[in-house]
């Protein structure tokens, strides 16, 4: 049975499938839809348009799917959209999308911690790790099984590849390739993340394959278009190498090197 505390406010537009518990003082606004079994906890604010899966956990404090913060923005129908089993802690806050592209994204599976800010058109995909205060602009994309360390911000239209890794207190103000690992301000690429790729089982021929693309585009003197032109002609066509080499040739924000 779904248990709505007597305290909470659900408006009668919204949603709640079976088993989903809301608690002390929370507020569910209209068109808000939540999946089986999802935990909202005390004070917590849902407001229109959003979207969440089903075995999520919001804890207490969170703000979810507020207008954006965007001078352009003038109460468009934009959405918000999580996935299931992803756990948003305390007093994290996400925006819903702008028209540009219509809708903010979490997926499944991710862990977005305390103090962590989502802003409008960001799109995170599953697996996805946020540490504490992790502060992020607008049309932020973020790949699978990245990590992002606490107290980092990552500018506007950045985007971070798979089983990328940045480091606690960085500055992100550039493409992050997948793969890889970064840290500081300004941000410095710090070779593969082995540990990650290791972890979730990529074979050591890829490891040994994305090394080399890591070398010839990082520790070469070689330009991009150069070094695109020797990865494709010498690498081994992984369907990893290949995404590290498209990654890095259709970046418009210029990569972190």
């Amino acid at each position: 049975m779904t248990a709505i505390h007597p305290t909470a406010i659900v408006d009668e537009r919204s949603v709640l499938a079976d088993n989903v518990t809301v608690g002390p003082y929370s507020i569910i606004g209209s068109d808000v839809v939540i999946g089986r079994g999802t935990i909202i906890g005390s004070r917590v604010l849902i407001e229109k348009k959003t979207r969440i899966g089903s075995d999520c956990k919001v804890h207490t404090g969170a703000i979810i799917g507020t207008d954006p913060q965007d001078l352009k923005f003038h109460g468009e129908d934009t959405e918000l959209t999580i996935g299931d089993r992803t756990v948003i802690r305390e007093y994290v806050t996400i925006n819903r999308g702008t028209q540009m592209t219509g809708q903010t994204t979490i997926g499944s599976d991710c862990f977005v911690m305390a103090y962590v800010h989502v802003a409008h058109d960001c799109h995170i995909a599953n697996h996805v790790i946020l540490a504490n205060d992790v502060n992020m602009a607008g049309h932020v994309e973020i790949d699978d099984h990245v990590t992002v360390g606490g107290v980092t911000p990552i500018h506007q239209f950045v985007k971070i590849g798979k089983y990328a890794f940045i480091g606690g207190g960085s500055r992100v103000n550039k493409d992050v390739p997948p793969f890889v690992r970064a840290v500081g301000n300004p941000l410095i690429l710090s070779g593969l993340n082995i540990v990650g790729l290791t972890r979730h089982g990529v074979p050591e021929d890829i490891r040994l394959e994305l090394k080399r693309a890591y070398r010839i585009f990082f520790r070469s003197e070689l330009d991009i278009s150069k070094a695109v032109e020797k990865a494709r002609s010498e690498l081994k066509p992984y369907p990893e190498v290949q995404n590290f080499i498209e990654f890095i040739e259709e970046s418009k924000r210029g990569i972190t090197i």
